[in-house]
């Protein structure tokens, strides 16, 4: 499946996730994805999430225990996973470049979800 698709598939289920769901998700994947943007490569940032746990964080910031944490975060990660998946099969792209005569050597597809 084409990345761009999964992408916003992946973000438009985080946006329908319960408050408290999406909050917990945004708030470990926020520390992640800042820890990725200070690494130089993919061994700094590995220290770096072992040194800056977004676990630890969130056990601490959402008051629950590590494991708790692990557990409600793969719960939430099955979640996305299952409702991309299936939304993932009801995707249509209709060619549309015939509609669009002034864009010369590319294609234009309308995304039907």
């Amino acid at each position: 499946m084409n990345e761009r698709l999964v992408e916003f598939l992946f973000r438009s289920e985080v946006a329908k996730l319960r408050d408290d769901k999406r909050e917990f998700y945004q708030f470990i994947i926020n520390i992640e994805d800042t820890l990725a943007e200070r690494a130089e490569n993919a061994e700094e940032f590995c220290q770096l999430l072992l040194k800056y746990s977004p676990v630890d964080v969130a056990a601490s910031r959402f008051n629950l225990s590590y494991d708790r944490v692990v557990q409600r975060l793969e719960a939430i990660d099955a979640e996305l996973h299952q409702k991309i998946e299936a939304r993932s099969q009801k995707v249509e792209w209709i060619d549309y470049t015939h509609h669009f005569p002034l864009v010369e050597g590319k294609r234009v597809f309308l995304f039907k979800n």
